[in-house]
């Protein structure tokens, strides 16, 4: 566990640079119990920082799993429409959004697929506001996590329950730079870094990337008019925040049916609790027409049928396999590290932002420029020390972007 002083000096990463909380607004904090010391340093920190009311929107993952294990079939789909419009009438009056993750990769390997794909499908389309007010940069929002024994013993199985939680514990720290003198000012200024990247490869207007890695041969359309973004954000306010700390990626959207070839996983996917690794998926104007995994293969195939657009790439992300993340040497089997650590891509919704005017679009506007829409948007790891990326110009020329893994 992080001391007194980490724990707040993490809290106020969150509060003053994940979501820069204004004097005034509101918080709506998603947690777990097993996050509640780090949970109630958020509401302190918010109350300091001048908020009016902070909202915990609470949950419990073993009475999650008792509930995914035992209920009627019949009532899987049920979401309780009071708790769910509470917490989307506070975010469309501009609160800010915090999500802590309690990760436990293996939490529901014994529940049914199908179960579990029932519960994520209705909760999907319970909460689709949020997700187009957070993927439409209407409001800020970010991630924090808080390590469980259960995730520590799946990362350092070598080691003893405490002392791998310690290490995973000290591994979060580096990751997220808490042990920096002022982990905000670090981040500021690597987030401004970031920023430079994308401000150079949005003058390329490159038309498509090739991929090319251990069982990777892709090729990835990029739209007219497509946006890098990396680093911090801005909300339609204008206020500047860091959806993810850690952060190492840029990214965009693909075209949805731009994406032919097919790609290998890199690391493991940990997805509504259960493991996802060893796949391939083929694509074929932008649809994946075939998908196996090693592990997982039944949760792999529930998440490409959970809609018409999960089956298609919402983002494109470039990530060099020298990052701090990749550095530390941990698989950490929760996609907000592991992302950071690798080039990825992900399966389903794309974010308006990624294109210009994008958030002022209707849907059909959207979809014409080339951008899918799902009730998911799950990030898998493609990045290795092998692979090479290829940008090509409107005009044919080819740019070399990654060898072996890195920026050229």
């Amino acid at each position: 566990m992080l001391k007194a002083k980490e724990l707040t000096i993490y809290a106020r990463l969150l509060i003053q640079l994940g979501v820069n909380l204004q004097p005034g607004q509101n918080l709506a904090i998603r947690a777990s119990t097993d996050a509640a010391p780090l949970v109630r340093k958020l509401v302190e920190v918010a109350y300091e920082s001048g908020a009016p009311h902070v909202l915990v929107d609470w949950s419990d993952d073993e009475i999650n799993r008792i509930r995914l294990r035992m209920a009627p079939e019949e009532t899987l789909a049920f979401v309780p429409e009071g708790k769910v419009e509470d917490f989307i009438r506070m975010i469309e009056g501009g609160a800010a959004v915090i999500s802590i993750l309690t990760p436990k990769p293996e939490l529901l390997k014994d529940v049914e697929t199908s179960r579990i794909a029932t519960v994520t499908k209705a909760m999907g389309k319970a909460m689709k506001k949020y997700q187009e007010l957070a993927q439409g940069g209407e409001i800020s929002w970010t991630i924090g996590v808080v390590p469980t024994a259960e995730w520590a013993n799946v990362v350092f199985p070598e080691l003893g329950e405490e002392a791998a939680l310690a290490k995973l514990w000290e591994s979060i720290k580096l990751a997220t730079r808490l042990d920096h003198g002022d982990p905000l000012a670090y981040w500021q200024a690597y987030a401004n870094r970031l920023e430079e990247r994308t401000a150079w490869l949005n003058d390329q207007q490159f038309t498509r990337l090739q991929y090319w890695g251990p069982g990777t041969e892709l090729t990835v359309e990029l739209p007219k008019n497509h946006r890098w973004l990396g680093g911090g954000l801005k909300n339609s306010q204008g206020v500047y925040f860091l959806p993810n700390i850690p952060t190492e990626e840029v990214f965009t959207a693909p075209v949805r049916n731009g994406v032919n070839g097919r790609v290998r996983n890199s690391k493991p996917l940990v997805y509504n609790g259960q493991v996802i690794d060893g796949f391939t998926l083929t694509f074929e104007n932008g649809q994946v027409v075939q998908a196996e995994a090693e592990t997982g293969n039944a949760s792999l195939q529930a998440l490409l049928q959970m809609d018409a657009g999960a089956a298609h790439l919402g983002e494109v992300a470039l990530v060099p396999h020298d990052s701090v993340l990749s550095k530390l040497g941990v698989v950490f089997r929760n996609t907000l590290f592991d992302e950071n650590a690798s080039c990825h891509f992900a399966l389903g919704a794309a974010y308006p932002f990624c294109i210009e005017d994008g958030v002022t679009m209707s849907k059909e506007e959207r979809a014409g420029n080339g951008l899918n829409e799902s009730v998911i948007h799950v990030d898998f790891m493609v990045g290795t020390a092998e692979l090479d990326i290829d940008a090509v110009t409107v005009e044919g020329r080819v740019v070399p972007l990654f060898r072996n893994g890195n920026w050229v």
